[in-house]
């Protein structure tokens, strides 16, 4: 995903692919993770779909929460690694 980094977009669609990474990781479905979080399964959709840019950092954290994982980690571009 090259994303230019100047773009406003750039950390929504990070976070949206992480979102997705772990979640599969976890073995959940979208709906799955929907029932975790105090958040709608249109809400996860709409998110791991990078068709919201306005997510709140309380979102990122009842998900990061959910999944197991540190916040941090939501926001790691692993195409910037290589």
């Amino acid at each position: 995903m090259r994303v230019d980094r100047k773009n406003e977009e750039y950390i929504y669609k990070v976070v949206s692919k992480n979102i997705k990474k772990y979640r599969k990781e976890k073995g959940l479905t979208q709906e799955q993770l929907a029932d975790l979080i105090p958040y709608s399964y249109s809400t996860v959709i709409s998110i791991e779909g990078n068709y919201r840019n306005n997510f709140s950092l309380a979102v990122i954290n009842s998900i990061a929460t959910a999944l197991g994982i540190k916040v941090y980690l939501l926001f790691i571009d692993d195409d910037e690694k290589n």
